[in-house]
């Protein structure tokens, strides 16, 4: 019998992680930000110190809870506010690029 690490490890897709823990989701919020709510839902459990755990139901019920959580930030809020990622921490989600650099990145004529 497959242990619930083995059957998490075959998931590939937010929304594998999603069907597989029962979470139900919008699609557009899924288009939008999947790798945001992946990303979060990872932390989620880090932060929770849930890889010690080693019981399976136990283990399915607090992911569950997290990947719920991190969904949920995304329902609410945006990719740019939640600053999931470096790029956005760094630049408060807007990107600045001078003319020059654009310039300097065309192909010679």
């Amino acid at each position: 019998m497959e242990t619930f690490i083995q059957r998490l490890k075959a998931l590939s897709s937010a929304e594998d992680f999603l069907q597989f823990f029962g979470v139900p989701f919008d699609p557009h919020v899924l288009n939008v930000s999947r790798l945001h709510i992946l990303k979060r839902f990872f932390q989620y459990i880090r932060q929770q110190n849930l890889l010690a755990q080693a019981d399976d139901l136990a283990l399915f019920t607090a992911y569950r809870e997290q990947l719920a959580r991190a969904y949920q930030d995304f329902v609410i809020s945006t990719p740019a506010k939640e600053k999931v990622f470096k790029v956005f921490q760094d630049t408060q989600g807007r990107q600045h690029v001078s003319l020059d650099s654009l310039r300097a990145s065309l192909p010679s004529r």
